[in-house]
């Protein structure tokens, strides 16, 4: 193992968008049985920071390749396309009026039944778009068109956590 080693290669994967999680997940397992500090006690101090600064490195890898999202914008920028977020908003008409009819949904809704029947609906758009960025990403290597998808599954993500936020409001 190489600290500079990308995720994929860290955990012995394909660069794919499509992950099996109970593969990730053993593997992380494997890396953490690896290079976990307590491990090298006997080893002396250098060695433990060695061995933390593996275990961090292991589980960044982790938390973005278990992660859909965050994996895709991994393998955008992987292949040279940052996803720019930050300064880089523009979004089709049609997502950005989805985006309103949701926000108008939301602060009209006036019980748990609304506001459940929003998240099913969130959830299912998330779902579709999840499975078009894998599709872009694993059969088109469109990469620049990725990082567009990226930047709109923020959007419903954040959208999402409202929702989940308004849904504890209502003690649900």
């Amino acid at each position: 193992m190489k600290l500079d080693s990308d995720d994929f290669e860290l955990f012995g994967l394909h660069r794919r968008f499509a992950q099996d999680r109970a593969v990730l997940d053993a593997r992380w397992r494997s890396l953490q049985a690896e290079v976990h500090p307590d491990k090298f006690a006997a080893e002396g101090a250098a060695a433990q920071r060695v061995a933390m600064q593996w275990a961090v490195r292991v589980n960044e890898a982790y938390q973005r390749l278990k992660d859909p999202l965050k994996r895709g914008a991994y393998l955008c920028e992987l292949n040279g396309v940052a996803i720019g977020a930050e300064n880089n908003t523009a979004m089709p008409t049609a997502f950005l009026m989805q985006q309103m009819e949701w926000r108008e949904a939301l602060d009209d809704a006036d019980g748990v039944g609304t506001v459940e029947a929003l998240a099913d609906d969130v959830a299912a758009h998330r779902k579709q778009a999840l499975d078009e960025l894998g599709r872009t990403l694993d059969d088109r290597s469109d990469f620049t068109a990725a990082a567009q998808q990226v930047r709109a599954l923020m959007f419903i993500d954040r959208f999402a956590q409202d929702v989940e936020k308004r849904l504890e409001a209502l003690g649900q």
